[in-house]
């Protein structure tokens, strides 16, 4: 019986693997299963494994496969695959396979209308895309190719392809042999995403894995730039398991790429495309639309479904019909493998002499090489990965401390911007050393230890650092709820598979200080702005918005959906903004709003803004954004929070506020909670009840109002503690007095990771929930079941 040499794809399953390769294989099984589902395949057809051998054979390069290649020394390896690429290309076609493939081609102008179509022309290595040996991005793509002849020729590069060096050298590595690899091309009509835009998706998060997600790239022309990296496109998240309602737009995030270039096709000579630069006007724009994001969305949920995999897709959007099409499908191959989550725990031996100490913040311990840092500014200056050493930080040093392997500051305490972001980054940092940037030498080798309790340590030299893994399985139950106190929506997805019952904390003001980086006032007011230099920094910034406050509401709305996605369905607490006015006047034009204050931690903050003509329209943003996070995104596990609210009477004016902006308590299911953080919250427990659904406890400024000690006070903090008899009272008698109410207690704070007895001390008062830092949850999960079972 005759080898079959040519197939038409609509023929192929995804079993066929050995005889047409991974992606033409895919290609087939979306064609035939997914047509139904509307998700567009360009057709073609694709030469078999057959096919390759037979010209292998007829051309004899089967022998020189085995005197030039097999087991030639890792020298020659290179000399031996360029002789063999260059048999390929000067290889004769069997007159049979010529014939197969050129009516085959005929059939596929025949089928389009086209006199001659043009073709993408890609390998597909026959043991390529298994999951323990991906082989994708080995072999040659190549794109416009229209005529016979010219199909001919590239059918023969693609061949030729098998043996790059690259391809040979990923072969060695993973002890395939050369002559058991076979190669089928896959020809298919070319979608003209010259004139429109290309990129690939995943069905889960790149970075962390978190499967709830689809990520799209997005470039203008042809895919592969973007496959190859070469430009940087625009990223686009969207939360799977709100897809399927036609009526909400959950789309989490949006970051516009540079853009720089466009592959289109050549005119002329024999390169069949180039590479253009874009014009500045595209690079601001978005490649894709609303709609097709969502679309292209739902097609990869559609192809997950179907493989019983997360996928890595190739999609292209045809600029002339405005078409979207599914080009290439392989299993995702990195996170798709990686074992269940882990938590892990540290300890230090063979230390070296200790360097200095103060706060640890996490319990991790790394080695590495310190770099000091004295303005932000100086960012080139860091090293990737070394250890941060500064005298304190503040959010413009955010960008440095993402790339740091730890952290070690002069100044701060326990919620001072370096150890907040330090565990919301799982970074360890060791916080207050006092004298750190002193005796600590730029460019020592040291170890950063927060294993060893509450004060963190650098040793001199690298120490032996051991790790133990506990797996999220282990993890008691508990009836008090253990919830999430998150910020950074970067950081948000870092800790999806956490067990935990929400979010109990998301810091609004974290998210515009980063996010958004404008005073809200200054958008809405812009044409008053007095600083030049701020308002051509807020003209760039929201350039591509038809009203400037459209800005800061969708980015807004973005950063908080990536934090409420985390734990979708479950209750996700968003504090409005709780910026002092010191804080608020270092957002771009904001000192033109903002009043100067002697003490700001006592002034003009929290529910006092929010009714008061000096920001009332800057909260009226605050609320587009929530309502457009619950109602258009979908996320109505959100509950809004307000803060340092001082009066019942002040809280039915916050209340109305939110409600004239769409944001009416009991409507479409909203809660609205109070933080309990200063005495009269506690005193009038009662009556704010009857306002609120109820109270997040925040540990840090009750105890500071409660005793009169600043809370980042170096020279009092021996008086600050949370386990105080006065502040233990506070909460007690507010947990009593808001259950009487009806309302729930929450607290949200550090003492329960630090201190076990306080922990116990929580649940004995009957609180409903508690909300750590990430790094803290398993301690506190733990502390928390010991206690209820009277341990």
């Amino acid at each position: 019986m005759a080898d079959v040499l040519v197939v038409d794809l609509s023929a192929v399953r995804r079993g066929d693997v050995g005889r047409v390769g991974g992606k033409n294989a895919s290609l087939g099984e979306m064609i035939s299963a997914l047509g139904d589902q509307g998700i567009r395949v360009p057709g073609g057809f694709a030469t078999t494994a057959d096919a390759y051998r037979r010209f292998v054979e007829d051309n004899g390069i089967d022998r020189l496969l085995s005197e030039a290649l097999i087991g030639a020394g890792q020298g020659s390896l290179a000399a031996a695959a360029a002789e063999i690429r260059d048999a390929f290309v000067r290889g004769r076609w069997p007159e049979d396979m010529e014939a197969a493939i050129r009516d085959a081609y005929r059939e596929l102008c025949a089928a389009t209308g086209v006199a001659q179509v043009d073709v993408a022309v890609r390998s597909s290595a026959t043991a390529e895309d298994l999951p323990d040996a991906s082989f994708a991005g080995q072999q040659e793509t190549y794109l416009n190719i229209r005529g016979e002849d010219a199909l001919l020729d590239a059918c023969k590069r693609c061949f030729a392809s098998l043996f790059t060096n690259r391809a040979v050298s990923y072969r060695e590595a993973k002890g395939f042999p050369h002559d058991k690899v076979a190669l089928s091309v896959g020809v298919q009509q070319m979608v003209r995403s010259d004139l429109g835009g290309a990129g690939v998706m995943f069905t889960l998060d790149t970075e962390t894995g978190c499967d709830r997600v689809v990520v799209i790239n997005a470039a203008y022309g042809l895919g592969e730039n973007v496959v190859q990296g070469a430009v940087d496109p625009d990223e686009y998240e969207v939360f799977k398991p709100l897809l399927d309602d036609p009526d909400l737009v959950p789309i989490i995030e949006k970051r516009c790429g540079g853009k720089e270039r466009k592959m289109i096709y050549a005119e002329g000579g024999d390169a069949t495309t180039v590479n253009v630069d874009v014009d500045d006007a595209e690079r601001r724009a978005w490649v894709l639309a609303e709609a097709d994001i969502l679309q292209l969305a739902r097609w990869a949920c559609a192809i997950e479904a179907h493989y019983g995999t997360p996928m890595d897709i190739e999609w292209a959007r045809d600029g002339r019909s405005g078409e979207l099409f599914i080009v290439q499908a392989r299993p995702e191959t990195v996170h798709s493998r990686a074992g269940a989550a882990v938590l892990r725990s540290y300890s230090v031996g063979d230390r070296g002499p200790e360097l200095a100490r103060g706060l640890a913040i996490g319990d991790a311990a790394v080695t590495g090489t310190l770099c000091h840092i004295d303005d932000p500014r100086d960012i080139d200056r860091f090293v990737e990965g070394a250890i941060l050493v500064a005298s304190t930080t503040s959010p413009d040093w955010v960008p440095i401390m993402k790339r740091a392997k730890a952290i070690v500051t002069d100044h701060g305490g326990r919620t001072s911007h370096a150890a907040i972001v330090s565990r919301e980054l799982g970074v360890p940092a060791v916080i207050g050393t006092g004298d750190g940037t002193r005796v600590l030498a730029d460019g020592a080798e040291v170890t950063v230890s927060c294993a060893e309790g509450a004060e963190g340590v650098i040793y001199a030299g690298a120490a032996s650092i051991q790790v133990e893994e506990l797996s999220l399985a282990d993890l008691p139950a508990t009836r008090t709820r253990i919830m999430l106190n998150l910020a950074d929506p970067e950081a948000a997805f870092r800790w999806w598979r956490l067990p935990a019952d929400g979010v109990g904390l998301a810091r609004m003001e974290f998210v515009i200080d980063h996010a958004i980086k404008v005073h809200p006032m200054a958008l809405v007011k812009f044409d008053e702005l007095e600083d030049a230099d701020a308002k051509a920094e807020i003209a760039r910034l929201t350039a591509s918005y038809p009203e400037r406050t459209d800005y800061f509401v969708e980015r807004l709305a973005l950063g908080l959906a990536r934090i409420a996605a985390v734990q979708y369905p479950n209750p996700v607490i968003v504090r409005l903004s709780d910026f002092k006015t010191n804080e608020y006047a270092h957002l771009l034009g904001g000192a033109q709003f903002e009043p100067h204050e002697e003490n700001p931690m006592l002034g003009f903050r929290g529910a006092s803004r929010y009714y008061s003509p000096r920001y009332r329209e800057g909260f009226a943003l605050e609320c587009r954004a929530l309502r457009r996070l619950r109602e258009e995104m979908g996320f109505d596990n959100v509950v809004v929070m307000v803060p340092f609210c001082r009066t019942p009477g002040e809280a039915d004016r916050v209340l109305a506020v939110m409600a004239e902006h769409g944001l009416k308590r009991g409507e479409r299911g909203l809660e609205v909670y109070v933080m309990g953080e200063i005495p009269s919250n506690v005193v009038l427990a009662a009556e704010f009840a009857r306002r609120f659904d109820g109270f997040s406890i925040g540990s840090n400024d009750l105890t500071q109002l409660t005793l009169g000690v600043e809370r980042d006070s170096e020279l009092l903090a021996e008086l600050f503690s949370e386990q105080d008899p006065a502040v233990q009272w506070m909460i007690r008698t507010l947990i009593r007095d808001a259950h009487a109410g009806g309302a729930k207690v929450g607290l949200c704070g550090q003492a329960p990771s630090d201190h076990p007895e306080f922990a116990e001390f929580l649940v004995g008062c009957g609180i409903d929930s508690i909300s750590v830092t990430p790094d803290g949850f398993a301690a506190v999960k733990r502390h928390v079941a010991a206690a209820e079972s009277g341990g």
